[in-house]
């Protein structure tokens, strides 16, 4: 069976230091059970659609593991075989995870590679993303990733680089603020994005659909859509949802709330493999 999606174990997940603004107020008060079950239903989400599901045992002191978009960027290079980019990530306590998600990686046959020689501020999937059905990375940056490490991305894999400029320390990861359903529709926070950067979006993408900054704080655009015709998002973010629905997709509601504690929900606590 061919894996498409890459998650990690939450036996150790909580919420043991302050690295965003989503985990004050939570340090120690993370439901362990409560998060087990909500990981399981998204685990269960994603094979109820096909997209078969490995997981990376869990290592104790790395309670962030569990979100498996960040600590590495994956994709097929220009001759077919897949790599895996390493990310260098902002907190000094989240480095160790990327050790841990590449050796997954490389014990499959995936290529591994470094951005630079010296470390390039990165956040894997966090910051990045495939544009679906193109050629063409979407990136975030300023505040966990740098536009260096944005264009040696690009390099690397030979595709073309949207890049912008993150503005607002709420939505600290492209992936907090804006959401690819396809290569023509996305979910946006407008606010997040500096006036540049929003007129690049405007281009880019004929269908922006505007996130209600109430449900954008609950992660609405941390939800994902991993075939173009379903979207899967954390529960309570109704005119979301709704918007979603009149453009034709399924929307399958799930619970991270334990999760948002930490600052991650669905689109965080998986890795889509190449």
């Amino acid at each position: 069976m061919e894996h498409r999606v890459l998650m990690a174990d939450p036996n150790y997940f909580d919420v043991e230091y302050v690295i965003n603004p989503h985990m004050a107020g939570h340090v120690g008060g993370v439901d362990r059970d409560l998060a087990r079950a909500q990981w399981s239903q998204v685990k269960a989400t994603y094979e109820d659609l096909g997209f078969p599901v490995a997981v990376i045992d869990p290592v104790p002191g790395l309670p962030d593991l569990v979100f498996t978009a960040n600590q590495s960027f994956p994709g097929r290079l220009p001759d077919g075989r897949a790599a895996a980019v390493r990310s260098h990530m902002h907190a000094p306590q989240r480095r160790p995870e990327v050790d841990v998600v590449l050796e997954w990686h490389a014990a499959r046959g995936t290529s591994i590679f470094d951005l630079a020689d010296e470390p390039l501020a990165f956040e894997g999937m966090g910051d990045a993303m495939w544009v679906p059905g193109r050629r063409q990375i979407l990136g975030g940056h300023g505040f966990r990733s740098e536009p260096g490490a944005l264009t040696a991305l690009a390099q690397r894999f030979e595709a073309d680089l949207i890049a912008v400029r993150l503005i607002d320390p709420r939505w600290y990861h492209l992936d907090t603020c804006l959401q690819l359903l396809d290569a023509e529709r996305a979910l946006i926070v407008r606010e997040a994005f500096d006036a540049p950067s929003l007129a690049l979006l405007e281009r880019t993408f004929p269908t922006l659909v505007d996130v209600p900054t109430d449900e954008a704080l609950r992660l609405a655009c941390n939800g994902h859509s991993p075939d173009g015709r379903h979207f899967i998002v954390q529960s309570g973010c109704p005119v979301t949802a709704d918007r979603v629905r009149d453009l034709g997709l399924d929307v399958i509601e799930v619970d991270t709330s334990e999760f948002l504690k930490s600052g991650g929900s669905v689109f965080c606590m998986k890795l889509m493999l190449p």
